[in-house]
Order: structure tokens, then sequence, then C-alpha cells
């Protein structure tokens, strides 16, 4: 059976309508999978493909992470439809929005407002019912009641584990579990609610319908502090500023942002470290500096 049937059969089945695609699309992709758009005369799906044993794994956490962020009703999130695979390769069907439109000033503004709604929505406590990933990079979401304890094991020693293992080296190693035990330092008297989260909201994964509504897409959802969705926000750029204006309209942020945010972009960097090496090493220890030098370190 080929990949195109067996992801058309695929999709009957969750469907309960035949679906026999007549037109096969490339889509592009990122750096981590690939696309295709299966349609016929009346329908269309946006899937993605990977490949390895762990890719049906990732697929699943992730159709898990866009249901629950579509549920919400905060912004338009692709609906999922079913995934799985054949041989080796695995695939990822989710609904294919319209996308392309073109991001006005007050469409920025609005996209803000419903990351802003989307955050309004909270969980008992940090975390996530399962881990999931940052890219390809496994994502650890074991519940905390503890924010600074959370971030600290979950997300930068996690990272500085892989970046030890990948040889990034003492200076950064060693200053970044300096880091690390003086995190309760770095967010005293910040105790954020458990917000649902993107997880990995930089402008490739946003966009906006040809009617113009707010998407967003490719998740690593969590339940954090909410800064930490516009801190990676901030980072690889894309956004402007009415739709930082839009956001705090709806809610505003608090004291010490600026430096909570570099701190929860380290966390991106590392990341990008672990998955592609190069010049994130020296940026991630000119972010570790930075941040131990706030602490007087």
């Amino acid at each position: 059976m080929k990949l195109d049937q067996a992801i058309a059969n695929a999709i009957s089945t969750a469907t309960g309508e035949h679906f026999s695609p007549s037109r096969s699309t490339h889509a592009g992709g990122g750096c981590i999978n690939n696309a295709i758009i299966l349609s016929d005369k009346q329908r269309s799906y946006f899937v993605k493909l990977n490949s390895g044993n762990a890719a049906e794994q990732m697929f699943a956490i992730e159709a898990q992470a866009l249901q629950e962020l579509a549920a919400s009703r905060a912004i338009v999130v692709p609906h999922p439809i079913t995934y799985g695979s054949l041989g080796n390769q695995a695939f990822l069907v989710i609904e294919h929005l319209d996308l392309g439109g073109r991001g006005s000033k007050d469409g920025y503004r609005l996209m803000g407002e419903q990351l802003a709604a989307l955050h309004a929505i909270q969980g008992k406590a940090y975390g996530w019912h399962s881990d999931n990933f940052i890219g390809s990079t496994p994502q650890p979401n074991a519940w905390s009641s503890d924010w600074s304890e959370f971030f600290r094991t979950y997300r930068l020693e996690h990272q500085l584990n892989l970046a030890e293992r990948r040889g990034a080296g003492s200076k950064l190693i060693d200053s970044g579990r300096k880091l690390a035990e003086n995190l309760d330092d770095l967010l005293s008297n910040h105790s954020p609610a458990p917000s649902l989260l993107h997880g990995d909201l930089w402008g490739g994964n946003a966009d906006f319908t040809r009617s113009g509504s707010p998407a967003i897409y490719d998740p690593a959802t969590y339940y954090g502090d909410r800064e930490t969705d516009l801190a990676m926000a901030e980072l690889f750029g894309g956004f402007p500023a009415s739709f930082h204006e839009g956001y705090e309209s709806a809610w505003p942020l608090q004291s010490g942002y600026a430096v909570r945010r570099e701190l929860y972009q380290l966390y991106h960097v590392l990341n990008h470290y672990n998955l592609f090496g190069g010049m994130y090493r020296s940026q991630a220890t000119r972010q570790i500096d930075s941040l131990l030098a706030h602490l007087g370190h």
C-alpha cells in the first residue's frame, strides 16, 4: 500500500466519510517535518510527515495538544483528524486552514488579545498530562505545584544535560548550573498562574486565515507561566508591536518581565543549540552570563 492511500484510509475511518484524494500538493515543511496537502473535490487536509520510530508518538502527542488548544475556542487552531504510520513513515492529518491572509496592525492586535484569552485558561498545576516535544527534543512535563522548581528541573537543567552530552563545554554547563541553583532568587515573588500555553510561539507557528482570523499551530503545549509564550514571541521576531499591545490591553504583564524574558528565551536558545549546534552555544553563554550578573554573580 502506498503512503497516500494509507493516509486516505485513515481519514475515511476517522471522519466516517470516504476520502479518495485526487491531488497531493507538496506544502514545504520546517526543519523537523515535511508536509503535503491531500485534496478531493470537496475537502482538503494538511498532512505532516516524518520518519523514525518516535515519529508516530510525536504526532500522537501533537494531536492531543492541538485538540486541547482548539477546545479553548480562544484562537483558531487546526483540529487534528487522525495520525498513524506505514512502515517507517508516520503521518499526522489536521484540518487544512486557508492561511496566507495579510496580518494588519489590527489583526496582530487581535492575535495578542486572543493569546491572552488562551492563557486565561488555567490548569491545576504546572506541567501537562504527558511529556511531549519542543521541535524534536523531548520535553518533560511532570506536574508540579512550584513554578521555579518546574522550570529549573524540566526546562533549564534538562536542556543543560542535553547540551553537556552534545559537548557544549564546561563554561556554558558550569555557569548554567550555577544559574539553575539560584533560580529561586531570579523568580522570587513570582508565582504565575499555570496558563494553557502554545509552548513554541515564534512567528513561523502563527498566521492569518484568508478571512483575517489569527491562527496558531505546531504547539509544544503545557501549563506554565504565560510569559514564556511572550518571551518566545520576542526571541525570533515575527510579531509586531501591535501584537504585544493587544496582549497587554487584555492582560498586563507584571513587573520584572524583562529579566524573566531572558531566562525563558534561554530555554529555547539552549534547545536550538541541542538541535542545530553552531552559534547558539555562544548566544546561550552570553544570556547565562547576563542573568548571573543580574543576580550579582
